[in-house]
C-alpha cells in the first residue's frame, strides 16, 4: 500500500496520505470510560482517496468485534450480521447522541427528540457513535442520528453499517455525513421515513 496518513482524535496526527488515509479514534465513548460506564469503543476506518473501503469498531466491554471491508458483508465476531427488516418508525427503537459543546441546533434536536419520543419504541443514548452505528449494523437499533460529530466519531460505524446493508446520509440525504458533522443512518426499509423526520426539524 502507498505510504498511508492518519486523521485520527486528539491531533495525535498531522500526516495526510494522498491516497490512503486511517481514520482513527482510539476511545470513542471517553466520558463513559472516565465515569467507569461499560461503553466505550476503538474505531478504525480506512479511507481511498474519498471513499471508505473498510471498518472495524470493536466495543471493548463485550468484546464485540464488528467489521466490513470493500465488497465484503458485514460482520460481528465472525459471524455475518445485517441491519434490521423494521419498516415504520413507530415501530423503531433509534439512537441518538446529545450534543455536547455545540449548542446552536440545540431546539431543532429538542423538538424532533420530542417528537420520536412520542412516535417510536423509544430513543437510547449510549455515548458511544461507533458502537450506536455497530447496533444499527446489526440490527439492535433501526437507526441512529446525531450532529456536531467528528469523522473519526462514524467513519468506521457508518462504513459497517453500508455494507450490511444500511443507508447512512447527512441530514439532507446527500454524503456528506463524514466530514459533514451530522449523520443519519438507518435499515433501508424504514430509511425513507426516518430521513423524512430529520428533515422535517433540521431544515
Amino acid at each position: 500500500m502507498p505510504e498511508a496518513g492518519f486523521i485520527a482524535e486528539e491531533g495525535t496526527s498531522t500526516k495526510k496520505g494522498d491516497v490512503y488515509n486511517w481514520i482513527i479514534d482510539p476511545l470513542d465513548g471517553t466520558t463513559n470510560f472516565i465515569h467507569g460506564i461499560p461503553c466505550f469503543a476503538i474505531s478504525i476506518a480506512l479511507m481511498r482517496n474519498q471513499e471508505l473501503i473498510m471498518g472495524v469498531v470493536y466495543e471493548i466491554n463485550f468484546d464485540e468485534c464488528f467489521y466490513a471491508w470493500e465488497g465484503s458483508k458485514a460482520y460481528l465476531n465472525g459471524k455475518e450480521i445485517s441491519v434490521s427488516k423494521i419498516d415504520k418508525v413507530s415501530d423503531s427503537l433509534i439512537a441518538t447522541g446529545f450534543p455536547y459543546y455545540d449548542y446552536s441546533r440545540l431546539n431543532e434536536y429538542m423538538e424532533l427528540f420530542k417528537h420520536f419520543m412520542k412516535n417510536t419504541h423509544g430513543l437510547r443514548r449510549l455515548g458511544s457513535a461507533a458502537t450506536d452505528l455497530a447496533y444499527v449494523a446489526c440490527g439492535r437499533f433501526e437507526g441512529f442520528y446525531e450532529y456536531c460529530l467528528q469523522p473519526w466519531d462514524v467513519a468506521a460505524g457508518a462504513f459497517i453499517v453500508k455494507q450490511a446493508g444500511g443507508k447512512v446520509t447527512d441530514f439532507k440525504g446527500e454524503e456528506n455525513y463524514i466530514f459533514g458533522r451530522e449523520i443519519v443512518a438507518g435499515n433501508s426499509a424504514f430509511f425513507p421515513e426516518f430521513l423524512n423526520d430529520v428533515k422535517q426539524f433540521f431544515k
